[in-house]
């Protein structure tokens, strides 16, 4: 009987084990219901004004599909700056497929409606010929889900601010954050103390730190709220030199939605 036991314990083990990777892999992020309009611009694209803090990125990035979130359940404190959403409208005149936008801004509502996306991103809901019709509509229905953003040739790149002052004031963000996970912490390592030196979130994308460590500097930030993959740092050494300019983007050379791949 003890043998018997051990055998198919071991059996109830190996059987986990593979079932494990395969259930992660499935796992998506939930649908949820909505309400969404757009906003006006005359060429179609998003704001350099957006509650980000992304400027003139984040007018053009994702082809223009971008969105204001206006809740705080998915604005998240600026944590969802980057976040990538499916966006599908639920009149007849919309396309099954829907569209992918980035948030890159935050504002208000009636209270019923989640998103206000650029023109461009709205009429990329409709079929072919509908885009007007669509339009008039105003505000309609849809269904959104998280979506991992996708930037193929581009790697996560850490960009100083152009109100940076070297080297007593450093604020930055992340620039072509792949993937569906957030980033809700970062740190910079000061070796003279041997110690991690946290930075703020001051507001949207954009994080600071007063009288940051001397570089080059290294960096580990927190990515947090993926259903595929584990919460964790990501260290990035040495990845803003020394002498650090304003206004600057520096290439990490990571892509977020290939780590653990």
């Amino acid at each position: 009987m003890g043998s018997i036991i051990k055998n198919y314990t071991y059996d109830t083990v190996v059987v986990v084990l593979f079932l494990l990777p395969a259930l992660i892999c499935c796992l998506e992020e939930p649908i949820f219901r909505s309400k969404a309009t757009y906003y006006h611009a005359i060429d179609g694209l998003g704001t350099p004004r957006g509650g980000c803090g992304y400027g003139e990125y984040g007018r053009i990035i994702n082809n223009g599909d971008v969105a204001v979130v206006t809740s705080s359940k998915l604005y998240k404190g600026g944590a969802s700056c980057g976040a990538c959403y499916k966006v599908k409208c639920k009149e007849a005149v919309c396309k099954e497929d829907g569209v992918v936008v980035m948030v890159t801004d935050y504002g208000v509502s009636d209270g019923e409606t989640d998103f206000i996306l650029s023109s461009n991103a709205f009429n990329k809901m409709a079929m072919p010929n509908y885009e007007k019709e669509l339009r008039d509509d105003g505000r309609v229905p849809i269904e959104y889900q998280r979506v991992a953003c996708q930037f193929p040739g581009k790697s996560l790149a850490l960009k100083v601010a152009e109100h940076s002052r070297f080297p007593s004031y450093l604020s930055f963000q992340f620039l072509y954050q792949a993937g569906d996970a957030d980033i809700t912490a970062v740190e910079m390592f000061e070796e003279e103390a041997l110690e991690w030196k946290r930075c703020r979130r001051a507001y949207g994308a954009v994080w600071d730190i007063a009288n940051p460590p001397r570089g080059p500097l290294t960096v580990r930030f927190f990515l947090d709220g993926s259903v595929s993959k584990r919460a964790r740092w990501v260290l990035v050494p040495k990845v803003i030199p020394t002498y650090w300019q304003a206004g600057v983007a520096y290439d990490t050379s990571i892509q977020l939605n290939q780590l653990d791949n």
